[in-house]
């Protein structure tokens, strides 16, 4: 019989953010989103730029985090995830990821030949991912 939940748990370099028992999460991996439910085949994989989203089995909240690079080693029964870079919603500095936002669309927009236009695009890329991970916690917040 297949369990009805699974622990999440979350690491980075830094600091564990999250061990909690879930229903469901949606990873970010390097080729597309990874839907994960309790029995899932095992598997390991490179995590890309994205949001990971996940249901917790005590009730209907969900968490949302910005996530940037790593690895997911998928179980049946337990999901753990090394971010090399992972921030909750309501850690997300909205300020500084909309100036990182503006100064990697700057130099995408220069058209100089000396832009290192690879890291320019993952910076806009790493700043649009905060920027929506903290929108769903503003709005999650004020509709409680």
């Amino acid at each position: 019989m297949l369990p009805d939940a699974f622990e999440l748990v979350v690491v980075t370099p830094e600091r564990q953010l999250l061990r909690e028992t879930v229903v469901e999460a949606q990873i970010p991996g390097a080729g597309g989103c990874l839907g994960i439910l309790p029995g899932h085949a095992p598997l390991m994989t490179e995590l890309g730029i994205g949001e990971l989203t996940c249901r917790s089995a005590a009730g209907k909240e969900t968490v949302h985090l910005a996530v940037i690079g790593g690895f997911a080693e998928v179980l049946s029964d337990r999901v753990t995830i090394l971010a090399e870079i992972a921030e909750p919603a309501e850690e997300i500095d909205v300020t500084r990821a909309e100036a990182a936002k503006a100064r990697a669309e700057k130099r995408l927009a220069a058209m100089a030949p000396e832009i290192d236009w690879d890291r320019a695009a993952v910076s806009l890329q790493r700043a649009l991912i905060r920027l929506q991970v903290a929108r769903k916690h503003t709005v999650s917040a004020s509709n409680p």
